[in-house]
């Protein structure tokens, strides 16, 4: 009988520590686990976050249908910035102090990421599979924060690097925002010429609601660019290619980043976007749509919301799953610490987006492959793989 009674009261003590360390932990209780982002879904990159906020929750709605992770439902609170600062503190500020998340997951923007790392990291929440390529989404403090992909500076200086092969250029230019997302990219377009032996001939600065670019190009022109990169909103970058069209600046290659990377800009009508290249560190959704996975997953998001996915689609539904992964092999006892141990453990082959994603507890990026694509007839071609 005393042995009885010390098992029970050993069992209790056990279920009463889990659940108290889940108490404590923020946006953990027994039946829910609370996921926060600030996503851009009315502003520059709207055609980034919509999708990619739609595809996560296709993902969690069927992880919830299931019965959770550890008998836990998932829910996922996206406020909306518009790729404006001040909303985006208002956002984190909601999030983390109102809906008390226990992590975020694609927080788009890398002047908005930055900005909530002084939030976040205080508080040792995870930031998951941001949506920014910027080298500083896994600066110090590193512990709380976990990329998918390679880097705009890399993405940029592959591309510089190719292109200037394919096309002979020596002339580089670039075409950006003044921020720390069009900073990082012009830093890697000058370090892809500096490799390459190029020239780095002129720049321009534009703000995000520019819609006038026949001046910058005309500049450009003038400078002998060949090369243009590109870190604009999505309509900007597609207004350039457009513009420089009717301008007859036919030799003049323009190359956005995964931040261009985008099924829309692929299908504008009238091939206006023929011919304009992107780098990135995941593959095409629609060139690989007879296989396994990516065809599973266009007849899933179709079937859960009437339309057909669209690239970030696929890497909000990758996020997504790879959150639950972390969640699953942290086990019940749900605590920051665990969660970011789980994260550290991850290895594994992603058929969905083409990668192989792997952490580590000094490797905090899950892939560092960049592929070159290309607009062909309306969809991506890979012409370039490092």
């Amino acid at each position: 009988m005393k042995n009885m009674i010390k098992g029970l009261l050993a069992a209790t003590a056990l279920t009463a520590a889990a659940g108290l360390a889940s108490a404590e932990t923020q946006g953990v209780t027994d039946d829910e686990i609370v996921i926060g982002a600030v996503n851009d879904l009315s502003g520059i990159f709207a055609a980034v976050g919509v999708p990619a906020t739609k595809g996560a929750n296709v993902y969690f709605d069927k992880i919830n249908a299931a019965g959770g992770v550890h008998g836990r439902q998932i829910r996922y609170v996206v406020e909306d910035h518009g790729y404006q600062m001040p909303r985006a503190m208002q956002g984190f500020n909601k999030l983390l102090n109102r809906d008390k998340v226990f992590a975020m997951m694609q927080n788009l923007g890398t002047p908005m990421n930055l900005a909530g790392f002084k939030l976040i990291d205080p508080m040792g929440i995870p930031n998951i599979a941001p949506l920014s390529a910027a080298r500083q989404m896994i600066q110090e403090p590193m512990g709380n924060k976990f990329t998918s992909f390679s880097s705009y500076f890399d993405q940029s200086r592959v591309g510089v690097k190719y292109l200037a092969s394919a096309h002979g250029a020596k002339n580089v230019c670039t075409m950006y925002l003044p921020t720390d997302f069009g900073k990082e990219i012009l830093e890697g377009t000058k370090a892809g010429v500096e490799e390459a032996g190029l020239t780095f001939a002129a720049e321009t600065t534009h703000k995000p609601d520019e819609t006038d670019f026949v001046g910058s190009l005309s500049k450009l022109k003038e400078s002998g660019c060949e090369i243009v990169t590109i870190a604009l909103g999505v309509r900007q970058a597609i207004t350039i290619v457009g513009t420089a069209k009717k301008m007859g600046l036919s030799d003049m290659q323009f190359m956005g980043t995964s931040a261009s990377f985008l099924t829309v800009v692929a299908q504008v009508p009238g091939g206006v976007t023929e011919g304009f290249y992107a780098a990135a560190s995941w593959q095409d959704l629609w060139a690989r749509a007879d296989e396994p996975a990516p065809k599973a997953f266009i007849e899933e998001y179709k079937a859960a919301t009437g339309e057909d996915p669209q690239g970030f689609a696929m890497l909000g539904y990758a996020a997504a799953q790879q959150m639950v992964m972390a969640l699953e092999a942290a086990g019940p006892d749900l605590t920051h610490e665990s969660f970011i141990a789980a994260m550290e453990t991850l290895d594994y082959q992603d058929d969905l987006v083409g990668n192989h994603i792997n952490y580590g507890p000094d490797d905090h990026q899950g892939a560092d492959s960049v592929y070159v694509l290309k607009v062909e007839n309306g969809g991506w071609a890979k012409v370039h793989e490092e």
